[in-house]
């Protein structure tokens, strides 16, 4: 068991490291600019060895965010209601400034914001991310279109509400002003899911 443990964290540990290379330089150069074979000299990895870890050359971007596709099901089924479930969790987030919520003007964070909105294959393959979260969460609130429907509108919500959040940051705004309005613009959204949703998926 230790062993399956051990291998386990190398793995991981080499995800990190591949996609935190690959990223430093996009940032530097630009994302089309870098080639996957010059990611994975940087790594000192085989190009095909690169490809067993990162199917496509966007999986070294988006691999910062894969690990939260799960997250909205996994709070949905931990937590009272599902809105409001998720309602506390974003707002814990904000608090935290989680960069998931787009409430965080670290420079590091900004800047891997713009490289995955600013370029359109980022933007094209995130919504694979978008979509498994969806489906996720769509099984979590009980399956059926009602569900699926509901997972969409919210899925939808916090996107919506964390790319705001970084569009004020990332034009200079400050981040005790956005916080302020991202809470009132949260609760504001997900009071307006819980009085739209079907009620079978917010109970």
């Amino acid at each position: 068991m230790s062993e399956i443990g051990l291998r386990e964290r190398k793995k991981r540990r080499m995800y990190r490291t591949v996609s935190d290379i690959a990223i430093r330089m996009f940032l530097e150069r630009g994302f089309d600019a870098v080639s996957v074979a010059e990611v994975a000299a940087a790594a000192e990895i085989s190009k095909p060895t690169l490809f067993r870890y990162f199917p496509a050359k966007e999986d070294l971007v988006l691999y910062r965010i894969a690990d939260h596709e799960e997250e909205p099901a996994r709070v949905v089924r931990e937590g009272p209601t599902p809105v409001e479930a998720l309602k506390r969790h974003f707002l814990a987030g904000l608090e935290r400034h989680d960069p998931v919520t787009g409430l965080n003007d670290d420079p590091e964070v900004l800047a891997f914001h713009t490289l995955l909105y600013g370029t359109p294959s980022l933007v094209a393959r995130l919504y694979g991310h978008l979509e498994r979260t969806e489906e996720a969460l769509a099984e979590a609130l009980g399956d059926g279109l009602d569900a699926r429907l509901a997972a969409g509108q919210i899925i939808a919500v916090r996107r919506i509400l964390a790319q705001e959040n970084w569009r004020r940051i990332a034009a200079g705004e400050s981040l005790d002003a956005v916080g302020e309005d991202a809470v009132a613009a949260a609760e504001r959204a997900f009071g307006v899911l819980a009085r739209s949703l079907p009620a079978g998926v917010t109970e």
